[in-house]
């Protein structure tokens, strides 16, 4: 039984790993899930509603919080982690620095790793940031590319990359959420729950609102959280749902700004269940994460992207979403113009894939497997 590790440290990155984990311990494989710690409780809360847990917990002493401290302390620990583990291959999942520390650890160790979610690409370090220098530096070092579309693939090719091994996948987080939908588990967070039964009995309309990126914190998130504001102000039927982030500077900046607001409900970070079900009830979703933009497709749900750039164009292309930026004025004229239409998207339109997409996945790091170690026995044969 070969040994894969997948490396997680966020919630997006547990989400979206989970489907691959299960596909994996199908096919005969022995998926062996790290958990580095990057952000602590939820990743836990993300893995559980599919039945899985870390098998290894890195202890992290966070202080500062910023981008040297946790590499500093996530690069030796894995290295550990990973002589005594001794995979065949490491996956890390999309640009976040647990993976690049991962595949970084992974690289000095000669153990293949596997970028699941490869191929995204703004073509400005900048925004975001540190995303797209994190997932362009992985690019350099994966033997095997899990692009999650064709338009992926296509920048990872113009890239000229050392390992000719690209593979269009679809994106896990259409197996993931799929699955989750169809589980259909009631409310477990109280304010939302609370929320759903005022929507029940009133017949408001439900706008969801999530805002965490680094590159919009301060004077950006101000104005899209006024932005919020005034669109409930002007449409008696809406109430908003902002689930928080875990960062303090960034939850302080949204309780000022609404927290006094009756037709806005903040809450704790939902638990994925939570997340899908709002994505399901949504009129509209206001975001600037990266995967709400690839899981509201599934349902219909149009969403104003509050970044100036987007690596997930094919939303943007497909029409189902809308770059607005963080200007107030304009994602209030967007956000009232979609409202008053009423659009839906076709679940048809998704560009992210049809839920196989962790079946590819695991047919692709068998082979990636297979090769490895026919390559180390012909090694071995020649000494």
């Amino acid at each position: 039984m070969t040994e894969v590790l997948l490396l997680i440290g966020t919630r997006p990155e547990a989400v979206k790993v989970a489907p691959v984990a299960v596909r994996l311990a199908r096919a005969g494989h022995r998926p062996l899930i790290v958990h580095s710690g990057q952000h602590r409780d939820v990743v836990e809360q993300a893995l559980a509603p599919f039945g899985l847990r870390p098998d290894e917990r890195l202890l992290l002493d966070r202080g500062a919080g910023g981008q040297a401290e946790l590499v500093s302390q996530l690069l030796p620990a894995l290295d550990r982690v990973l002589v005594r583990s001794n995979p065949s291959v490491v996956v890390v999942q999309g640009d976040t620095t647990t993976a690049l520390a991962g595949a970084l650890a992974a690289f000095w160790r000669r153990v293949p790793i596997a970028h699941l979610e490869a191929g995204l690409r703004t073509g400005d370090l900048g925004a975001p940031f540190p995303e797209e220098a994190n997932r362009q530096l992985i690019a350099r070092l994966a033997a095997l590319h899990l692009a999650p579309t064709a338009a992926a693939a296509a920048a990872l090719r113009q890239e000229s990359l050392p390992s000719p091994e690209i593979v269009v996948t679809g994106n896990t987080v259409v197996d993931a959420v799929r699955q989750i939908a169809a589980a259909d588990l009631p409310a477990a967070d109280p304010r939302f729950a609370a929320l759903e039964r005022e929507l029940d009995a009133t017949g408001a309309r439900l706008v969801l609102m999530t805002a965490h990126r680094r590159e919009s914190w301060g004077e950006p998130l101000a104005e899209a959280l006024d932005a919020g504001s005034a669109l409930v102000a002007g449409h008696p039927d809406v109430r908003l749902l902002l689930p928080w982030h875990p960062n303090p500077a960034v939850r302080t900046q949204i309780v000022t700004a609404l927290g006094r607001n009756p037709r806005v409900v903040l809450t704790d970070p939902l638990g994925y269940p939570d997340l899908v079900r709002a994505l399901r009830r949504a009129s509209l979703v206001l975001t600037d994460s990266g995967g709400i933009q690839e899981e509201a497709p599934s349902f219909g749900v149009p969403v104003l992207v509050l970044r100036e750039v987007t690596e997930r164009t094919e939303a943007v292309e497909a029409g189902c979403a809308w770059l607005v930026g963080t200007d107030r004025a304009r994602i209030l004229s967007e956000a009232s113009r979609l409202l008053d239409a009423g659009l839906r998207v076709p679940v048809e339109r998704n560009p992210f894939g049809d839920g196989r997409a962790a079946e590819r996945v695991c047919t692709a790091l068998t082979r990636l497997i297979h090769r490895e170690s026919t390559v180390d026995e012909a090694l071995t044969a020649a000494f």
